[in-house]
């Protein structure tokens, strides 16, 4: 589903504009999105929540020429689904 999909079917099942649903939509991802870059934890009852890992410094290699080399440390995101959408998505079999 594209994001112009999921507008349309916010401004369905919601009754606004798609004008009023893609502002709605865009607001809100930008809201986690700006918690995230503080790492703060985005918890959304019933659907799950978002935060932030920080990962390591570690060794690797090159898979080009196999050389090691070091991949420096990354702030990741992370979504861990809440108990009721695990619940809903495995009932819809």
């Amino acid at each position: 589903m594209t994001k112009a999909e999921i507008i349309a079917s916010i401004a369905e099942k919601s009754g606004l504009t798609k004008s009023q649903a893609e502002s709605a939509f865009s607001a809100t991802f930008e809201t986690i999105t700006e918690l995230m870059v503080k790492q703060e934890k985005v918890m959304i009852p019933g659907f799950g929540g978002f935060s932030t890992k920080i990962r390591a410094e570690r060794k690797g290699r090159n898979p080009s020429t196999g050389k090691e080399m070091m991949i420096p440390k990354a702030v990741v995101a992370s979504f861990k689904p809440a108990t009721q959408l695990k619940e809903t998505i495995n009932s819809q079999e």
